[in-house]
């Protein structure tokens, strides 16, 4: 089964960047259908953006749009958010998952990272 790792969280300023990475353990990463999902304290987990399997389709909740990229690069089995524009009202454990089932993708995937902890600072 494909592992998921997220990476490049940390503290970031009002108005700062940062990319999260995603990255699967096998080649066969490259056939799934990958999503970040947030959870803020005190809030339910929720979808942020998805990418299909070969990076042709994307899918953002509104409240990301134009701020945040969902990208991928299958040969380094890697999916990127890059988010700029950060606000406060982003700071959430940001969660990479994966299904081979795009309608799952957004809604209940079947395989999940550990998390890595967004800040920003007002």
């Amino acid at each position: 089964q494909v592992q998921l790792v997220e990476s490049g969280g940390g503290l970031v300023q009002t108005g700062g960047s940062l990319r999260l990475s995603c990255e699967g353990s096998e080649q066969a990463f490259s056939d799934y259908n990958v999503g970040w999902f947030r959870q803020a304290p005190g809030k339910e987990r929720e979808f942020v953006a998805a990418i299909d399997w070969n990076g042709h389709g994307t899918d953002y909740v509104d409240s990301v749009q134009g701020r945040f990229t969902i990208i991928r690069n299958n040969a380094k089995n890697t999916v990127y958010l890059q988010m700029n524009s950060l606000e406060p009202e982003d700071t959430a454990v940001y969660f990479c998952a994966a299904d081979l089932n795009w309608r799952r993708i957004v809604a209940q995937p079947r395989l999940w990272g550990q998390g890595t902890l967004v800040t920003v600072s007002s």
